[in-house]
């Protein structure tokens, strides 16, 4: 999915496509289909983003997160160890297997 382009007047639909687009460094690339679109609250409430707060929230989500780090990957990424869940999980199901072998076998 593509970054939205840059605007004189940024609405919450393209701050929304930033973070879809991966270009935020949140999420993966992919459409995130949401049940109220961003902003829609605000709207509802009577107190819209104006142009220029979605503009310094376009900024700070997107330039101004990767100044000092170049590495856009998000949490899960970043694990060091991210084999240990699989691991964990087959040692639970084998340990399952042997429970469940030996108190049919004692029966």
């Amino acid at each position: 999915m593509d970054p939205p382009p840059s605007s004189a007047r940024p609405t919450t639909a393209q701050l929304k496509g930033d973070i879809d687009s991966g270009r935020t460094g949140d999420k993966v690339e992919v459409f995130d289909p949401g049940l109220s679109p961003l902003g829609t609250d605000d709207e509802a409430g009577g107190h819209p983003p104006t142009a220029e707060q979605v503009a310094t929230a376009r900024h700070q989500e997107g330039v101004a997160r990767w100044q000092t780090d170049n590495s856009r990957e998000g949490y899960a990424h970043r694990q060091s160890n991210s084999k240990t869940a699989l691991y964990s999980f087959i040692g639970f199901i084998a340990l399952l297997l042997v429970l469940f072998v030996v108190f049919f076998w004692a029966v």
